[in-house]
């Protein structure tokens, strides 16, 4: 497995895109409207005061790096951190000792075919347990939440790492605790390598923390003293806590300095709620950017796109190439504006700036607090047009290298569609406040479903027209997204052949579907573990999940 130094780790994080067309990549939508170029001129303008460094991974500390041979015991731990300047925040923490150094939340990396050998110590007054989120482990391993660990108590978990090379997570995953304890800190990322992965790396000169950036985006609230408030009302819980502050890599108003170069982002929505609609913009108007790769690993080809989504629990490989950019001006990482679509009390909400019926929660607005007095500090209304991040670009060397046509053997991969039928998830919600999967609510007793291990099947999630966006997550398997039906506007007008967006075009854990969206799926149920396997497929909404938007499914052990 490769050890990478701080150099090297805040080195890698390059820029997205390249000169030139490349083969099989999408068309970049038109260039900014009058609107759009107004709307990206006010996005320039909020990044321009961004004064805050990026928090990048280190040796040690919060987001320290850690091979996966060195990451043995882990507590979950209450601890503190600075997150708005000059205040601490209480949080909770993966707090890990190795080496004489202390990590919190420590940035894994592994190589596949490496061996996870980790005891989980609880150290918290509530139970808890790891999910290793779109790594294809055997449920006991999987961290679902059916068995979980109770204060004080430990787990012993031991897996292969047999995943292609991705960008994974880790997050907590008992039912009844999950939102709380993600929300206050308890997240961090699993990078997995393998041959593909070090190709592109040495291809295009990156260095995992430099020219090739983990980005990690969530949404928060404060009280006056800097501590995290988390006190959702029940109407709050059913639309998705959303915070009013905007945070790349625990930090507000972050900015970067980045060469004239290729550049890699790699991007998770870590919020509990927000979705976002990602783009990077110059001088009024969006640069086109290469997706590279999606949850489960690199696409065969980069996609030349000038914008796309990102849910909660999805993931982005992004490539900029900032030599396309003028190097007179910085490039901002945004978030354009778009209908949220919280259509679950049964009216269409539009943009998140409008009043809200009572059963949604878009913002601070909705918690009756009032807004901090912070000059700095207006509220992140979900679907609004904001700044994430600030590229300051500088002098350096000239970078010769090319946008690659090939990134991986993806497209020799079959996506596994089937002759039958196939099987209904209908998502919606009843009068008590619950969110459903075919008029059910979760109950972990119960397998709502079962499957043969090796089967091939197709599933058709279909969202109801009043209801939510719902970013679906299952457990166990990658899958790859055949169709997109009845997609919204905001949705169709970044959309490709059969409704697709960019990021379903590669494997992928999590699929968001949109209100009155029907989306057709292929998964592969083979896996090499013995005896039957349960595992859960939820929304990653994680207040929806807890609101009985998941269900228990079993893959029955095959004959022989």
């Amino acid at each position: 497995m490769s050890i990478f130094t701080r150099r090297h780790f805040l080195g890698s994080m390059g820029a997205l895109g390249a000169a030139g067309s490349v083969p099989g990549v999408l068309a970049a939508t038109q260039g900014a409207t009058g609107a759009m170029s107004k709307e990206i001129t006010a996005i320039e303008k909020e990044a321009a005061g961004f004064a805050n460094p990026l928090r990048l991974p280190g040796s040690s500390g919060l987001f320290g790096v850690l091979p996966v041979s060195e990451f043995r015991e882990v507590h979950v731990v209450r601890s503190e951190i600075e997150v708005l300047p000059g205040r601490r925040t209480p949080i909770l923490a993966y707090a890990v000792e190795s080496g004489g150094k202390k990590f919190l939340n420590p940035a894994i990396l592994a190589r596949r075919g490496d061996q996870m050998r980790v005891r989980m110590v609880n150290r918290i007054d509530q139970p808890t347990v790891i999910h290793w989120h779109g790594l294809s482990v055997d449920s006991r391993n999987d961290g679902n939440g059916l068995k979980v660990v109770p204060p004080g108590g430990s787990m012993d978990y031991d897996f292969t790492l047999r995943d292609r090379s991705s960008l994974y997570w880790y997050h907590p995953h008992a039912h009844g605790y999950i939102p709380q304890q993600a929300y206050h800190g308890l997240a961090s990322l699993l990078f997995v390598e393998d041959d593909d992965e070090t190709a592109l790396r040495k291809e295009l000169d990156l260095a995992l923390g430099d020219t090739e950036i983990p980005l990690v985006l969530q949404d928060r609230e404060f009280d006056a003293q800097g501590r995290l408030r988390y006190a959702p009302t029940a109407a709050q819980s059913f639309g998705g806590w959303v915070g009013d502050r905007l945070l790349v890599n625990l930090t507000e108003r972050p900015f970067i300095e980045a060469g004239r170069r290729i550049v890699r982002f790699r991007i998770l929505n870590g919020s509990n709620a927000r979705n976002y609609r990602l783009a990077f913009v110059q001088g009024g108007r969006p640069l086109d950017f290469f997706l590279a790769g999606t949850d489960g690993g690199l696409l065969a080809q980069p996609l030349r796109i000038e914008q796309t989504f990102i849910a909660p629990g999805q993931r982005l490989d992004v490539l900029v190439d900032l030599r396309e950019a003028d190097p007179a001006l910085p490039v901002t990482l945004a978030s354009l504006t778009f209908d949220p679509m919280h259509n679950e009390g049964g009216h269409d909400m539009g943009h998140a700036g409008h009043a809200a019926p009572p059963m949604t929660h878009m913002g601070r607005g909705q918690h009756g607090a009032a807004p901090a007095a912070d000059p700095s500090h207006s509220m992140a209304m979900e679907g609004d047009a904001r700044a994430l991040m600030r590229i300051d670009l500088k002098p350096s060397a000239k970078y010769q290298r090319r946008m690659p046509t090939v990134l991986s053997s993806l497209a020799a991969v079959p996506v596994p569609v089937t002759a039958n039928l196939p099987r209904r998830m209908q998502l919606g919600h009843n009068d008590k406040g619950n969110w459903t999967i075919n008029g059910q609510v979760f109950d972990p007793k119960v397998a709502a479903l079962s499957v043969q291990q090796g089967a091939r099947e197709n599933w058709l999630i279909q969202n109801a027209e009043r209801s939510m966006p719902h970013p679906m997550h299952l457990h166990g398997f990658l899958f790859r997204v055949i169709e997109r039906l009845g997609s919204p506007a905001t949705v169709r007008e970044l959309a490709g052949a059969r409704g697709l967006l960019p990021q379903d075009q590669g494997l992928i854990d999590t699929v968001h579907v949109w209100p009155g969206e029907s989306v057709r799926i292929a998964i592969d149920f083979t896996h090499p573990h013995a005896g039957d396997q349960d595992f859960v497929f939820h929304c990653h909404t994680l207040e929806h999940a807890e609101a009985g938007m998941m269900l228990r499914y079993t893959v029955k052990e095959g004959p022989g």
